[in-house]
């Protein structure tokens, strides 16, 4: 038994040894891995926000955890915080990035990386499908890489038949990779 056991615990730290890099598909967004920290301002008010991205399920997927946190103002006289936890995942046979971000408040939205840079520092997402929200909403994110420490967001939504309407921007800043 103890030498099946020694086999197996050898097999495991040889295969792990042996673990290719993460694929060059999450090339464009390897950028955002770590800890993020900032300030949002939005419809309800100044927020302060926090964010992680991790490699997740034998690094096939890119998990986002966020939350914001808006102190009392004159529209949330009680303040408020907003949790979401997303996956980003690489569907092969559309060769696109697709997010799917699951609110807190019980909302669900499925995105699909839409467009990026030549320079690869503007990201655009635009929304595909949305649950438990009217589904002729369309909403967009736009990242912007200001430098390896920093990204804007800009959060868009259009009602139907209407023009996208920035909701909030967010600033970010890197406290650890």
């Amino acid at each position: 038994m103890l030498r099946l056991l020694i086999v197996i615990l050898f097999v495991s730290a040889s295969v792990s040894a042996q673990a290719p890099a993460l694929s060059d598909t999450w090339k464009p967004l390897k950028f955002f891995v770590g800890a993020w920290a900032g300030t949002g301002k939005s419809e309800l008010g100044d927020q302060k926000v926090e964010r992680e991205y991790k490699f997740a399920v034998n690094d096939k997927f890119l998990q986002v955890t966020h939350r914001s946190v808006y102190p009392p103002s004159t529209k949330m006289p009680k303040g408020g915080v907003h949790e979401d936890l997303g996956f980003y995942s690489y569907d092969r046979t559309r060769k696109q990035f697709v997010f799917r971000q699951f609110h807190g408040e019980g909302f669900i939205i499925e995105w699909v990386l839409s467009s990026i840079s030549a320079d690869g520092k503007t990201i655009v997402l635009d929304s595909e499908v949305n649950e438990n929200i009217p589904k002729d909403i369309r909403s967009r994110e736009t990242y912007k890489i200001l430098n390896e420490n920093e990204f804007t967001e800009t959060y868009e939504i259009a009602e139907p038949g209407k023009d996208l309407v920035v909701y909030w921007t967010r600033d970010f800043k890197r406290k650890r990779s």
